[in-house]
């Protein structure tokens, strides 16, 4: 998998326990394209602390153009911020 860690617009679902759960996500490429990624699968739900800062990691898995591809996204608290992390 290839690192990253790139800035994305995410929409989300939170429930009343306060879980969240992606939705789908837009990000940029190369040429300043937006791409709309829907999330079909949350395999693992996870938190970190990176540098003492806490994270919500998810390993989901979309198909994009045809294929199917699993990725990383990171939900920063502090910033609340969504990642792209691996690809």
């Amino acid at each position: 998998m290839k690192v990253l860690m790139q800035s994305v617009d995410m929409i989300c679902c939170t429930n009343r326990d306060g879980v969240i759960t992606p939705i789908k996500f837009r990000i940029s490429d190369e040429k300043e394209e937006n791409r709309i990624v829907k999330i079909d699968r949350i395999l693992d739900r996870k938190e970190e602390k990176l540098a003492g800062n806490r994270m919500l990691v998810f390993t989901v898995q979309s198909i994009i153009r045809g294929r199917e591809c699993r990725f990383e996204m990171k939900y920063e608290f502090s910033t609340c911020k969504w990642f792209l992390y691996k690809i």
